[in-house]
């Protein structure tokens, strides 16, 4: 191995340049090595994969592990591993093979394009609802608060049973997890509150199951395989509560900012529905919410890229700067909702690639045809430097959106 660049004076994560273009060290280092080694917050370092052929690569390979409880896993928040819960049951995301795959595919028939399209007319309803109250609303209103929001947390709180009175108390503890500016002990008291709320609610659940819900019927299936285990189902609960409405939020209100500034686009949207699918690939490769989700840690020696990775050093397979590779998409750092590239990894890759995004899609997809139907003349509120960005979070987005519909 020669002349890699040594660049652990760049301490991960990096901000982006701006809200719609990724950290310029992306573009510098996938330029010039794209293999490189970056420093963390804890002082320790890491290799960041730059280039979209490069972090498919490492995604799909099992000498990569995703076990966060491993000591030498990459982490992104400094204090994140002094603040692990030992009695926590790891989630999916931190599972390799042998037992990744049985956890996958206990769940994994609740996310088929099939159930998904059964849960469509309550989405449209839920959304109209929402877009009810936006119309109701005299002068400027938040987007966020309205729309972005309520609409993940009413779907995944109804898709697994959880009250949805109780969303405000999840959603508070979640902004916590994801701050970068909060403290590891405010981040702990979160993480140990949503925790201990599902906990109460599994157990709940488990006095009488029942097959209206996604824990009920995980329950009632997992007992007759003689396979329940409570700790387990509080970890997916909690995989899937957090992973189901920060997202899509977040990406419910870029997306709307994104068409609203680019009138060109959406005007094509506009005038064929049957676009908004591929624009949604479009959004989701353009934004890419969570970049660094990714980290991984070698099982064995690997080479990427002709960088050799030894056993026991992290990596950042970083996921915007991919969806950014001009080897992989023309013109990258253009919004063109004509590109059509399923091939981006804004959804990750591999084993672990997102277990919910036929849900995400319908939810965008939805929100996105009712909307721009229903209110033709929305506008932003305020100038675009105005808007609250959530630069400090592990995943991206607006805190609000002000909006105007009249």
């Amino acid at each position: 191995m020669t002349g890699v660049m040594e660049t652990e004076d760049l301490t991960f994560p990096l901000a982006r340049e701006c809200p719609f273009s990724p950290p310029k060290e992306y573009k510098e280092i996938r330029e010039s090595e794209p293999i490189s080694k970056v420093s963390l917050p804890d002082g320790t370092w890491a290799w960041a994969i730059t280039r979209h052929e490069d972090v498919r690569a490492a995604l799909s390979d099992p000498r990569f592990s995703a076990d966060r409880t491993n000591p030498n896993f990459p982490m992104l928040i400094k204090g994140q591993r002094q603040n692990q819960n030992p009695d926590f049951e790891k989630t999916m995301l931190s599972m390799d093979a042998p037992e990744h795959g049985p956890a996958r595919r206990a769940v994994l028939g609740e996310f088929t394009v099939r159930r998904m399209e059964a849960l469509r007319p309550r989405i449209q309803e839920i959304v109209d609802e929402r877009i009810d109250a936006l119309l109701a609303a005299d002068g400027e209103v938040d987007l966020v608060a309205e729309l972005s929001l309520p609409v993940p947390s009413l779907v995944i709180c109804e898709l697994l049973g959880v009250p949805y009175e109780d969303h405000e108390f999840f959603q508070v503890r979640t902004a916590s997890m994801l701050s970068r500016t909060a403290t590891p002990l405010e981040r702990r008291a979160a993480f140990d509150g949503v925790v201990d709320y599902l906990d109460e609610l599994v157990t709940a659940k488990e006095a009488a199951p029942s097959e209206g819900d996604l824990l009920g019927r995980q329950i009632l299936k997992l007992r007759e395989e003689g396979t329940y285990h409570h700790g387990k189902l509080v970890s997916l609960s909690f995989l899937l509560l957090l992973a189901g409405h920060e997202t899509t939020a977040n990406m419910i209100s870029l997306s709307t900012l994104a068409l609203l500034r680019n009138p060109e686009q959406l005007a094509i949207v506009k005038a064929d529905p049957g676009k908004t699918l591929v624009a949604i690939e479009e959004l989701l490769r353009y934004f890419t919410i969570v970049d660094a989700a990714t980290a991984r840690v070698a099982v064995a020696d690997v080479e990427i890229g002709g960088v050799t990775i030894k056993k026991d050093e992290g990596i950042l397979a970083l996921g915007y700067s991919a969806n950014r590779d001009p080897a992989a998409f023309e013109n990258p750092d253009e919004l063109d909702i004509d590109r059509g590239a399923r091939h981006h990894v804004a959804f990750g890759f591999g084993a672990h690639q997102c277990l919910g995004q036929n849900l995400a899609r319908m939810e965008l997809q939805i929100v996105i045809d009712t909307l721009f139907k229903r209110i033709p003349d929305l506008k932003i509120a305020v100038p675009e430097t105005e808007l609250p960005f959530k630069d400090d979070a592990a995943i991206f987005g607006l805190y609000a959106l002000p909006v105007t519909c009249k």
